[in-house]
């Protein structure tokens, strides 16, 4: 049985990237640092938004889901995904909160789309649950944040573009 060597990335400084489970960093330096006596090389990324920094091994990379930002078309897909009708499934909402932090958390803006989609209300976020708005929150976040850098355009400005999609 052989083993499948997958493609390595490779990122530079100043580059933006998807952690899946925090969102859109920027790579700010690739460094050799000496851990319990073995130098590796970390990749460091910052997320602003978190005030937080990641140093991730190279070598970890692909392990930890890091990505570049989607290409045209992922993103045309996930804004396809907003057009589309939502789909709520009878299952209690525990079950339900989970399977969205999982697609959240998955990093797949596609994935994401779709919790957007789902808990996206027009006539009125009254109606919605605390955690509900809050998991809705946090999913318009993390498709805004990558959506931004993919147009180059503001956070506010990706919000708009996501709102204005899922008004049609």
């Amino acid at each position: 049985m052989s083993i499948k060597k997958l493609p390595s990335l490779t990122f530079n400084a100043g580059e933006y990237v998807v952690y899946p489970t925090h969102g859109v960093g920027k790579v700010s330096d690739v460094t050799k640092q000496q851990i319990a006596g073995t130098e590796l090389e970390m990749l460091v990324v910052n997320f602003d938004k978190d005030k937080m920094t990641l140093r991730i091994p190279t070598a970890k990379i692909q392990q930890v889901g890091l990505r570049k930002i989607s290409d045209e078309k992922t993103m045309n897909e996930a804004f396809a995904t907003l057009h589309g009708k939502a789909k709520v499934k009878k299952l209690m909402w525990s079950r339900r909160a989970q399977e969205y932090e999982n697609k959240i958390n998955s990093g797949n803006p596609v994935a994401i789309a779709e919790v957007v989609r789902d808990l996206h209300r027009t006539d009125n976020l009254a109606e919605q649950s605390y955690s509900e708005r809050q998991i809705y929150e946090q999913a318009v976040s993390r498709l805004a944040s990558e959506v931004s850098i993919f147009s180059d355009c503001s956070i506010e400005e990706a919000n708009k573009k996501l709102m204005d999609i899922l008004a049609k």
